[in-house]
């Protein structure tokens, strides 16, 4: 069952479209991602989702509920993390949760939140005094303090050390085990993969396709990439008629192969070397990454 749902949004500054025609549904219990390079579109069409932005054509609904209309019912439904977010920098953690809670009619347990997010050593502590990863943390808890049904995300780990950003993955995980459906919005390939149930690519502000990781991934012209160093050189232009293959490129002082393709192409070049009685060294047959991904298909809507 969709408890978003986003059709065909549009929203321009000045005559030019950042969000042009975005639709996409989110299910409720999944981790959905949102993932596009900077300037793409995306935390625009969150803010949407939110109500903080009234689109200029188009429909959004969160639980059947429109995010400007009905706002007040949705604020109850629905918790933001901000792209940007500060407080004040003498607030202690125990003031922010007691403050925010206040806003809600039915806040969560503020010692059993701070408790789960690892915050109830850190109480008296000020704003200012937290590091990265703790604020993150405050973060989190502020936008689940209301016991929303849906939380959105907006860049969560840029900033934070692999350690710190690692941790907040686990808390995300158990945010949606907890039966909170999660809208991640990232340009980390790693952390879309590593989280998201069902990602959306968007680039120039269009969504360029929707998909599980695993399925980006598999739809990629080029989803196998096959490495190797060969005891004697290939004709390039042997490489280049391999069945299914994308690209083919040789580097190095050592004449390194590299074939992006597919199972077919991995096949091939191995018949392909037994031809031609060639001994690959250091062979790997892996998965493209959700990167190559990413950037194939950012090239193509270009």
């Amino acid at each position: 069952m969709s408890i978003i749902e986003v059709h065909g949004v549009r929203k321009a500054y000045g005559g030019r479209a950042v969000v042009d025609g975005v639709s996409f549904t989110v299910d409720e219990g999944e981790i959905f991602g949102i993932l596009g390079p900077n300037g793409a579109g995306k935390t625009t069409t969150v803010e949407c989702v939110e109500g903080l932005r009234t689109p200029d054509a188009g429909t959004v609904r969160v639980a059947g509920l429109d995010p400007v209309a009905d706002r007040q019912e949705v604020t109850h439904l629905l918790g933001a993390q901000l792209q940007e977010s500060e407080l004040q920098p003498k607030l202690t953690v125990r003031e922010a949760l007691e403050l925010y809670s206040a806003f809600y009619r039915h806040p969560a347990d503020r010692d059993a939140l701070a408790g789960r997010l690892g915050l109830d050593g850190h109480l008296d502590r000020r704003f200012a005094q937290l590091s990265g990863g703790q604020k993150q943390r405050l973060f989190i808890a502020l936008a689940l303090i209301g016991s929303p049904r849906v939380v959105v995300l907006d860049e969560l780990t840029t900033g934070l050390d692999p350690r710190a950003r690692r941790d907040t993955w686990r808390l995300i995980e158990e945010i949606r085990d907890g039966g909170v459906t999660v809208l991640l919005v990232t340009h980390f390939m790693e952390e879309a993969r590593r989280l998201c149930d069902r990602i959306a690519v968007i680039d120039r502000g269009r969504v360029v396709a929707v998909d599980t990781p695993g399925g980006l991934i598999g739809a990629a012209p080029g989803s196998t990439v096959i490495s190797f160093t060969p005891s004697q050189p290939l004709a390039h232009a042997d490489l280049r008629a391999l069945p299914g293959a994308v690209s083919a490129e040789v580097s190095g002082p050592g004449g390194r192969v590299v074939v992006q393709g597919t199972d077919e192409t991995a096949n091939a070049v191995i018949t392909l070397l037994a031809r031609h009685r060639i001994t690959a060294r250091h062979l790997r047959v892996t998965e493209a990454g959700l990167d190559d991904v990413f950037l194939d298909l950012t090239e193509r809507a270009s």
